[in-house]
């Protein structure tokens, strides 16, 4: 499997992500604490369309209700209404979701179709590649947001969580 590097740090980004929100309350997952921007809520539901958004550059058949785009989406800006977003228990299960059909994806691709240019010309100059994509999304986007989280974490007076090489 060409990818199972990034395939397993993406996984353990995920799995972060999922214990850093396992202690938070469903009215926390929209607080925004001393200025940080990105809460849980909004950050789950953007790693989540960033799968989509990836998987349909691979050929994976859209899943997300149309409105993912608008909530989370380049350019979307987290509000502080719960209402606007899923609970956490089934925000996270959606993601789960959208991970695994992301890897499923990703473990099928030969070397030949990873090394294609990327479809789409505007994102050439970071993504030249296909493998460039799934790499930077898939580990340098998802960590980016991860590490939000214990940001956001901190900023909240919550305890940060015990894990090897964070």
């Amino acid at each position: 499997m060409a990818m199972k590097a990034v395939l397993h740090s993406f996984t353990y980004a995920i799995d972060y992500l999922a214990q850093q929100v396992a202690d938070v309350s469903a009215a926390d997952m929209v607080t925004q604490p001393s200025g940080i921007l990105n809460h849980p809520a909004w950050t789950i539901g953007h790693l989540t369309l960033s799968c989509q958004m990836l998987g349909e550059v691979i050929g994976v058949q859209g899943w997300l209700p149309t409105d993912w785009v608008r909530r989370f989406g380049p350019g979307s800006v987290p509000v502080a209404d719960a209402a606007v977003y899923e609970t956490k228990r089934r925000a996270v299960s959606i993601l789960r979701d959208a991970q695994e059909r992301l890897a499923r994806a990703v473990e099928s691709l030969d070397n030949a179709t990873l090394d294609l240019q990327f479809p789409v010309e505007t994102y050439r100059d970071v993504f030249p590649t296909i493998r460039h994509a799934l790499t930077q999304v898939m580990v340098g986007h998802a960590a980016y947001h991860v590490g939000q989280m214990a940001i956001w974490r901190r900023a909240m007076g919550l305890p940060p969580l015990e894990r090897s090489f964070q």
